[in-house]
Formats: C-alpha cells, sequence, structure tokens
C-alpha cells in the first residue's frame, strides 16, 4: 500500500468508525437480542441440562434426577436476577408461570425428597409435563419466539406454531397501521411539499433565501417542544377551537386531541421540511429552461409540466419521500402525545418493551421487523416505479 493509498484510508477512517459504532454494531447488537435467549438456562442449568434426555408424551412429569436438579438450582444459584428474569421469561410465554416459579423457590427449602412427590403436593401444576415442557423449549439459548410472538405467532406447548388468541394479535395491526399513517404522511408531505419547492425555485436568490429560512425553522426548534405546541393548539378548549367558535362556524368544540387527525397534522408539520429541502436543490438546478423550449415547441401549460418538468423532478421526489417515510415509521413522540390508543405506532411498542417490561427480546424483535418491513417497501417502491430509482439511491 503506497503513502496515498494509506491517506485516503486515514481520510475516511473517521467515517469508516462512526458507521461502525452509530450504525453496524447497533444494528447487529439488536438482531442478536431478537434471537438470544439465555434467561432460563442461566437461572436453572442443572434443571436445563436434565430434561435433554426426557421426551414430553402429553401428561407425564419428567423422572426424580429432574426434581432434584430444579431444587439444587432454586438452593445454590443465584437467588437474585437471573431468576426474576428466568420467571420473567416464561410468563412471557404462559402467563401465570412467574407465580408457579417463585412459589417453588419460595418452599425449596421445606420439603424434603422425594421431590417428585413433595413439590407437586406444594405446587400442583409441577405435577403434570405442561410446565416442564415449557422449561425444556425455553432452555435453548437461541430462540426464534420473539420473532414469531412479534408477527402474532406462538409456538404451542407441544412444539407446533398456531396464531396467538384474538385478544392478544396486536403486532400485525400495529405493523399495518405504521404503514399507513407513514404512507399517508409521505404523501400529504408530497402534496404540501412540491408546489412549495416550485414557488420556492421561481423566486430570486434573495427571496428564496427568506423562504427557506421559515422552511429551516422548525429544525432550531426540537420535535417534543413543536408537538406540545400542536397538543394545545387542538384542545378543546384550545386557540383553534376558541377561532372557530369565534367565527361561528361551529356550534361546538370539535375533538382534535387523541385522533389520527392530530397525528397527521403534527407529523406533516415536523416532517414537510425533510421533503422541501431535497426537491427544492433539484428543482433549483433544474431552472425553467427545459420548460420554456417544451414551450416554444407550441406544448401548452399543463403538459410542459407533466411531460417534461414532472419527470425531471422526479429523484427529487422520490428523495424526499424515501427520507419522510423512513423518519415517520419510527415516530414515537408525537402519536404518543397527541394520537389515542388507536394511533400509536409499532415504535410506541418497542419503548413500552425496552423501558417497562425490560423484555429486550421482544422490543429487538419489533426493531428488527420494523427495519425488514420498511427496506421491503422501499425495495418494492423502487421496482415499480424504476424512473425514481436515482432518488432512492439518493
Amino acid at each position: 500500500m503506497n503513502g496515498k493509498s494509506k491517506m485516503s484510508w486515514l481520510l475516511v477512517a473517521p467515517l469508516l468508525i462512526l458507521v461502525c459504532v452509530g450504525f453496524i454494531i447497533p444494528i447487529g447488537y439488536t438482531l442478536i437480542k431478537a434471537i438470544k435467549n439465555p434467561e432460563v438456562t442461566a437461572a436453572l442449568p442443572r434443571t436445563t441440562s436434565a430434561l435433554e434426555s426426557w421426551e414430553w408424551d402429553g401428561k407425564s412429569p419428567p423422572p426424580e434426577a429432574v426434581y432434584e436438579a430444579l431444587i439444587a438450582d432454586i438452593e445454590q444459584g443465584d437467588r437474585g436476577r437471573n431468576y426474576g428474569s428466568m420467571t420473567r421469561r416464561l410468563n412471557f410465554e404462559q402467563s401465570g408461570t412467574r407465580s408457579i416459579m417463585m412459589k417453588a423457590r419460595r418452599i425449596a427449602d421445606k420439603i424434603e425428597a422425594p421431590y417428585a412427590v413433595s413439590l407437586p403436593e406444594a405446587v400442583p401444576e409441577f405435577g403434570d409435563g405442561d410446565i416442564w415442557q415449557l422449561i425444556k423449549q425455553n432452555s435453548n439459548p437461541y430462540t426464534a419466539r420473539y420473532l414469531l410472538r412479534a408477527m402474532d405467532l406462538t409456538v404451542t406447548i407441544d412444539g407446533s406454531i398456531e396464531r396467538v388468541a384474538s385478544d392478544q394479535a396486536i403486532f400485525v395491526d400495529l405493523f399495518k397501521r405504521t404503514f399507513v399513517i407513514s404512507i399517508w404522511v409521505t404523501v400529504l408531505c408530497v402534496l404540501l411539499g412540491y408546489p412549495t419547492a416550485f414557488w420556492m425555485s421561481t423566486l430570486s436568490d434573495r427571496a428564496a433565501g427568506y423562504v427557506m429560512l421559515l422552511v429551516l425553522i422548525p429544525f432550531w426548534t426540537s420535535i417534543l417542544v413543536r408537538t406540545t405546541a400542536w397538543f394545545i393548539l387542538l384542545q378543546r378548549e384550545g386557540p383553534i377551537n376558541a377561532a372557530l367558535l369565534g367565527t361561528g362556524l361551529v356550534d361546538e368544540p370539535l375533538r382534535m386531541i387523541f385522533t389520527r387527525f392530530a397525528v397527521y397534522i403534527a407529523m406533516v408539520h415536523v416532517l414537510l421540511p425533510f421533503f422541501i429541502l431535497p426537491i427544492y436543490s433539484v428543482m433549483k438546478r433544474l431552472g425553467m429552461e427545459y420548460v420554456k423550449a417544451a414551450a416554444s415547441l407550441g406544448a401548452p401549460p399543463w403538459r410542459q409540466f407533466v411531460t417534461v418538468y414532472l419527470p425531471l423532478s422526479m429523484p427529487g421526489v422520490a428523495a424526499g419521500a424515501v427520507i419522510v417515510f423512513m423518519l415517520s415509521v419510527g415516530f414515537y413522540i408525537t402519536p404518543a402525545l397527541v394520537g389515542g390508543l388507536q394511533d400509536q405506532m409499532i415504535s410506541y411498542y418497542i419503548a413500552f418493551y425496552a423501558n417497562q417490561t425490560i423484555n429486550l427480546g421482544m422490543a429487538s424483535s419489533l426493531a428488527v421487523l420494523l427495519l425488514l418491513f420498511t427496506a421491503a417497501t422501499i425495495a418494492i417502491a423502487r421496482k415499480l416505479l424504476p424512473e425514481t430509482g436515482s432518488g432512492i439511491r439518493a
């Protein structure tokens, strides 16, 4: 490697480090957490080892050796974090398991061998094979259960994959809602941002600079502040309803807060500049020469726009739309503040599992699927609209 090549690598090294630390490593860690399943093995190493040779026949419990291993794990193992994590993990798979395991922990030092008799007498659930099969199924250090649950699927006690109960099937609808909201926000930004950017491109540099200042003002205010402002404006007693009542346009305050309308208007307000900036840069470079050429050849104004200007500006439209769409699918603060329960997006539940239930496996699975679905949506859009490929690459 010559000196020039070394210098080139030194120049790009900070960018490579930034990409690795800020993008590749976090995504890789998220992928691992989505399939990692260490809780049961960490808390019950002897039990999971003893269960390897046991085959469940649908009803019979395991032999005495497995019961002895469980009592040994409870008495000699870590009686703190590992056991609690294990009970939460099993309870996620089957509701009520946490209380069963905690009860077994409380009476472990009060029962005597043979444990296959005394433990079921104290905790009847250990008298059949269901709970033991559940422990065995979750003893693998890697699992696809979180990813399956994120698609409203579950692994039954006999190992088959089925859809979860209707009252628990929420994630497929959440993903649909997330993408429907994101697509509509993107469409609204295109409809509002395209004519705005076109008008700006026709202004003088001085006038365009002032208008651009107005476009950039939202960037100088945090998303939380802007969303809170909409929360105040859209209240029943807020300024918008007061103006409508004062002008006599409505007889009673409109319900705007905690609705899908509030989510759309607040998200469009936040994301509109992200569309205007790339499309404006494309339009500014285009100028009006091609349109004038079409006019000189006799094309009417509508045809000048449809056949000449619009196709040339499509790379900017695609770039802006992709930016808006990718940002909107991950929105959390705005829907959480101004939207109702039926307006929350998948990011709300990622935060819920990460911060409240401390179920990082489920949070990671939802994040991984969101990433895959977003990439698939962009790939499909590029396939269906090949003329926008340069804009999507941008």
